[in-house]
């Protein structure tokens, strides 16, 4: 049996089955993020301590921008925008504007094979850097070894927005040294100062990708929507529903620990246009994202 438990003193979400099998735990005044998971009995998302949240964005959807907007600055059908810059030191704004709401709950299904719960977020205030309302639902579906996540954001504005849209999460590994990465890449983002898209290089296709004592902030061009993250203790299938998908992975100052991002955006989308597109006023977007374990070794 699956159990949903809101703990109302953190404003947060466990959801467990009685066999132990999975677990999560999802902040609400986080941007609803989902910072401790475990499939199949095995702890593949777990918590950053002693990185912050802050400084982690661990979990975090992103939107309407993923990643960054260079300066903060862009310009929208013949209109200039300044949005905040919430990353001091490279002078930037980062990962969207939902992060640090609060989603409230918006249903909630517990029963023998699955737990379920619905999140959302209404923006009805007008930010002079985005001056559009709109309505962000989340879904977050557990099952014993799959975790789905369907994002479906509503324009409720007058007027149409651009966006892009991403996940944050961090996953752990026994050894990230002996991990790999297996994705269907062509073309890799050139990055340039302050992690800014400078352009696309192409490059030989990938089959498998060596983590080793590699230092991450890259980002690929998939071909298609699947990743698969292999550790010593299991491997992790990772696919989306979009059309436009990008991979961002980074290795946080946090051992064992990776962040493998889905997004259909890249830095400064915004301005370079790479995976940009616009939701017209009163219509909606939907993507999932999904994770499914396979444990390649007894806990």
């Amino acid at each position: 049996m699956y159990h949903i438990n809101h703990n109302t003193n953190l404003n947060l979400l466990e959801i467990k089955d009685s066999q132990n099998h999975i677990y999560g735990k999802i902040y609400l005044d986080q941007g609803a993020s989902l910072q401790e998971l475990t499939l199949n009995n095995q702890k593949i998302i777990q918590d950053m301590a002693p990185l912050t949240y802050d400084d982690t964005y661990a979990s975090s959807i992103l939107f309407p921008f993923a990643n960054r907007v260079k300066d903060g600055t862009y310009t929208f059908q013949d209109q200039n925008y300044q949005l905040k810059v919430n990353q001091e030191e490279e002078n930037n704004a980062l990962h969207g504007l939902v992060y640090n709401k609060s989603f409230k709950i918006v249903k909630q299904i517990a029963n023998t094979d699955y737990a379920s719960v619905t999140l959302k977020y209404d923006e009805t205030n007008k930010s002079i850097g985005f001056p559009y309302t709109y309505t962000i639902q989340l879904t977050y579906v557990f099952t014993k070894d799959h975790l789905s996540l369907k994002v479906s954001v509503k324009n409720t504005d007058q007027k149409a927005f651009p966006f892009t849209l991403g996940w944050h999460p961090y996953f752990v590994s026994e050894n990230l040294y002996d991990s790999d990465l297996i994705f269907d890449s062509t073309q890799k983002l050139i990055i340039g100062d302050r992690n800014i898209t400078t352009g696309i290089k192409d490059i030989d296709p990938i089959e498998v990708f060596n983590i080793k004592d590699k230092q991450l902030d890259d980002c690929w061009v998939l071909n298609a929507n699947k990743v698969t993250f292999n550790t010593p203790k299991y491997q992790l299938h990772i696919d989306a529903s979009a059309k436009n998908n990008f991979l961002q992975a980074y290795t946080p100052p946090k051992a064992n620990t990776i962040a493998i991002e889905p997004t259909t955006g890249v830095s400064n989308s915004y301005n370079n246009k790479i995976g940009l597109e616009v939701l017209k006023a009163n219509t909606s977007y939907q993507i999932t994202w999904n994770l499914k374990i396979n444990n390649t070794k007894e806990n």
